[in-house]
């Protein structure tokens, strides 16, 4: 229940942030046209229930720059229209939607409860659905209609379904079994790694089971999981409406270097390739639904090709293979962290703390996949969010320090409840800003931008909160504002023009006259990712464009730096008041004179 209020609110409360303007308008076009074009980097499930309700009111949509070809990202131009359409309601009808996604948390909340319960007892499941319930990162993302805290919910109940069937395999459970791995893959295409992670968990438990040896057991077993497998793809096909299925693979135009066999991304034609054009597979049938293939494919050009990513005050193409594991330290609870350290430790010097290693390598072995995964693939290091999958299975794992209460053990019981207190009270001082959140390691949320853009740190999801802070100070007139994003910061009642540049914007500074360019007296509201300097980022004109990068070269507004803000919208926009005098502060100890 506190879980449901607290996502409710934050969704209530921040504006749209930069993917749900996409996304909304995307699950739209699924129900109004049957057609799963749009968006086909993730699968369709979550935009879809999001839109739900919308598409059950009254709303507009605008698909004027609607276009099929798998080439193009007809999703953001769509997105855009839509929005106008709707104006000023947008905001609300994102709320509704982030409303519908709700249940797949309280889903996550309840598994990790009954896994924990089953493994470890009452008091482990407790803590388990404490440090779910109150992660930063479920509270942040849950609270929006972007898939991967709702894919995390919706992979652990798939993998605990599939632990049960392991521990007493029926057909009935198998059919249940199908069933929702299929629906958790139609929310995520990261969870594509259940299927091999599937078979070699089953591999090692009969292996290492007592009946073994009996060979009738095993087909009947491999007879099970070939009905979980063909189920789930099913359903995977039901949720595309059969769209393109048994394609032949020959026929698909492909964007890789791995589904193409060209070894640079740069050679490979506009028009795509197909490595299998000319082999026997030519002819084959894909069992997937075009879309779904097409964008696998999708996803993984935007990994191989590299896209601008941050962190800690450096902006480049592609990422850093310790990324995840970088913001994982950081924007979890140093609490949490102190329940998984204490459960590694109980794991090692005491049997009555550990499971079965069968068990035990069940919850351990997805934590370790996917973080191998997401370090390998490293053309993208700007969202830590893709990592939310691995959280439940830790979560679960750490619980197991709820048996300290059991073996009356004073001093880990009273280091656990203090733990857990930290782990809650950090998140909750926090929010609702529980996008931006990080830990005490780096000095707290303040201080996330230094070490995070984008859906880390500001996402475009505090202008509600700045429009409130402007209603309460009538005093600040002629708003200056650099808004990172692609929603109009008009539709909720924000009147601007864009900051000047520094000095540091290269060649932007050298086209405009010096009178133009910043520090100038005034008030300006500052996304945080602009004060990185010269980032690759558009900003808001205030006239429903955007002052483009690849128009203008930089943007940079670094100069902000060295002025202290007088107030902020949440943890992603920081309010300043230059005076003259600060003008001439800055001018004499800043700007680098020319000698006469």
């Amino acid at each position: 229940m506190v879980q449901t209020v607290l996502l409710a609110w934050s969704g209530y409360v921040h504006s749209p942030t930069h993917l749900e303007v996409f996304h909304l308008p995307a699950g739209l076009s699924h129900w109004e046209l049957s057609r799963y074009d749009l968006f086909r980097v993730n699968p369709p499930l979550i935009r879809m229930v999001a839109a739900l309700p919308v598409y059950l009111l009254s709303h507009e949509s605008n698909y004027s720059s609607y276009n099929s070809n798998p080439f193009f990202r007809a999703e953001y131009g769509v997105g855009l229209d839509t929005m106008h359409a709707n104006g000023t309601r947008f905001t609300w009808l994102v709320t509704l939607a982030r409303w519908a996604c709700i249940p797949f948390i309280l889903l996550g909340s309840w598994v990790c409860f009954l896994w924990a319960r089953r493994l470890y007892g009452d008091i482990a499941a407790i803590v388990a659905l404490l440090l779910w319930c109150f992660c930063p990162y479920v509270l942040g993302q849950g609270s929006v209609i972007t898939p991967d805290a709702h894919a995390a919910a919706l992979g652990i109940a798939a993998a605990y379904l599939f632990w049960r069937w392991l521990e007493k395999p029926t057909w009935i459970l198998a059919l249940g079994v199908g069933i929702v791995l299929g629906i958790a893959e139609l929310s995520k295409f990261t969870l594509l790694v259940f299927y091999p992670l599937g078979i070699i968990l089953w591999f090692i438990y009969r292996l290492t089971s007592p009946d073994s040896k009996k060979w009738t057991l095993w087909g009947c077993e491999s007879g099970m999981g070939v009905l979980i497998v063909a189920v789930s793809v099913l359903v995977i096909n039901i949720g595309y409406d059969f769209e393109g299925t048994l394609k032949p693979l020959g026929k698909y135009r492909f964007q890789t270097k791995m589904m193409t066999g060209i070894g640079s991304i740069e050679d490979i034609p506009k028009s795509g390739g197909n490595h299998f054009t000319g082999t026997w597979l030519e002819s084959c049938p894909v069992p997937f639904p075009a879309n779904y293939v097409a964008g696998i494919d999708l996803q993984k050009k935007d990994f191989e090709s590299g896209t601008f990513s941050y962190l800690r005050g450096t902006w480049q193409i592609g990422g850093w293979w310790y990324f995840h594991l970088y913001a994982l330290l950081i924007k979890i609870p140093l609490g949490t962290w102190g329940i998984i350290l204490l459960a590694a430790i109980l794991s090692i010097i005491s049997g009555q703390y550990r499971k079965s290693w069968q068990d035990e390598l069940y919850l351990l072995l997805p934590v370790v996949v996917l973080i191998v995964i997401l370090s390998t693939q490293n053309g993208i290091g700007i969202h830590s969010r893709y990592s939310m999958p691995l959280l439940p299975f830790l979560f679960i794992w750490a619980s197991k320090v709820g048996s300290v209460f059991l073996c009356r053990q004073r001093i880990l019981s009273i280091a656990v409840v203090l733990l857990l207190t930290w782990s809650i009270g950090s998140s909750l001082y926090c929010f609702p800003h529980s996008i931006s959140y990080c830990n005490e390691l780096v000095g707290g949320s303040k201080n996330a931008y230094k070490h995070f853009a984008k859906s880390d740190s500001s996402w475009g999801q505090d202008l509600l909160f700045l429009k409130k802070w402007l209603d309460s100070h009538p005093v600040v007139i002629d708003l200056r504002m650099a808004h990172c994003g692609p929603f109009d910061p008009r539709l909720v009642g924000l009147t601007f023009t864009l900051p000047p540049v520094g000095t540091n914007g290269k060649e932007r500074a050298e086209e405009l006259p010096p009178e133009t360019l910043g520090p100038q007296p005034g008030w300006y509201a500052i996304d945080v990712c602009f004060l990185l300097g010269g980032d690759p980022l558009s900003a808001s004109d205030g006239k429903g464009g955007w002052d483009e990068p690849s128009k203008t070269s930089e943007y940079d507004l670094s100069y902000f730096l060295h002025f202290e803000p007088v107030a902020r919208a949440g943890y992603s926009i920081y309010i300043y008041h230059l005076t003259q005098k600060d003008i001439d502060w800055y001018n004499d100890r800043h700007v680098q004179r020319q000698p006469k």
